[in-house]
């Protein structure tokens, strides 16, 4: 059994004159320790998909059919004071722009703080502790200074560490992370997606990681949802969809992307390289 089962999910875009259907009654599950991507161009759908899923979808967009399921749960079902203890706990977010999910006047610190206590973790020196070695786990370098200190003082690379520590704090069993390195540079991105690999595949989490970059998805997810206009078009082990897949609309990606020989910089993934997960190098 998985323990995410998305059947049917229908989203909606309203307003008084007109409705547009982003999401096409999209169905997928991830299972316990498995890595998911969902790909697709920019508009296809993939960060409708998440935010629908834990209703984090800002107005005027909303859900009008479906199930979400995890691990017998029915999400969409839940009033917002029980939705919310299910999301940190259970399920962490990590956000494409780190700053936004970043209080700039509290310091790094009460924010942790104040997860604890809307999910009535355990608070005090041992949170402190647990707040210091994630950091840590991230590669943020000097943890104590950073805990102390503001977002303001963090570069992008360090502030989306924070907030994957942040994601991780109270041991969710899934992890979504929305395109969390769009704004890193490459060098960045690889040490960023290493660390959150990491620290979600080595401690038996789900993760579902949505970007448009199919290099990613090569190097670090176990299967793949190729989305079109709002639907899921091909999903499948990452190994079978890459080297043989069966929708011209996946073909089309994978023809577009340039390959390494083709590339004088080599500044591009490899994505012949499929199906083999790189080992994960700490920083």
């Amino acid at each position: 059994m998985s323990g995410l089962e998305v059947t049917g999910l229908v989203t909606d875009f309203e307003n008084r004159t007109t409705s547009i259907r982003a999401l096409h009654g999209v169905s997928f599950g991830v299972g316990e320790s498995e890595v998911v991507g969902i790909v697709g161009e920019s508009g296809s759908g993939k960060s409708t998909v998440v935010r629908s899923i834990i209703k984090l979808l800002m107005p005027p967009g909303k859900v009008t059919e479906g199930h979400v399921d995890f691990y017998g749960a029915s999400l969409l079902d839940l009033k917002e004071r029980e939705l919310r203890r299910i999301r940190g706990k259970e399920i962490g977010f990590v956000a494409q722009n780190p700053f936004s999910a970043l209080n700039p006047v509290l310091r790094i610190e009460k924010q942790f703080d104040n997860i604890a206590k809307a999910h009535g973790a355990p608070r005090g020196q041992e949170l402190h502790r647990r707040a210091v070695d994630l950091l840590e786990a991230t590669g943020v370098k000097d943890a104590e200074r950073v805990i102390r200190g503001y977002a303001h003082e963090l570069s992008g690379g360090m502030a989306q560490r924070v907030v994957i520590a942040m994601a991780l704090f109270l041991n969710p069993r899934l992890v979504i992370a929305d395109e969390p390195t769009t704004a890193l540079d490459l060098t960045v991105q690889r040490q960023v997606l290493d660390t959150l690999t990491r620290l979600t595949v080595d401690s038996g989490r789900s993760m579902l990681i949505v970007t448009h970059d199919l290099g990613v998805v090569a190097n670090y997810c176990d299967r793949v949802l190729v989305m079109y206009q709002g639907r899921i078009v091909e999903q499948g082990p990452v190994s079978r969809v890459f080297v043989t897949p069966e929708h011209e609309y996946t073909a089309s990606l994978l023809d577009s992307v340039v390959r390494p020989e083709e590339s004088p910089a080599g500044g591009t993934r490899n994505i012949a390289t499929v199906g083999a997960r790189p080992k994960v190098m700490e920083y």
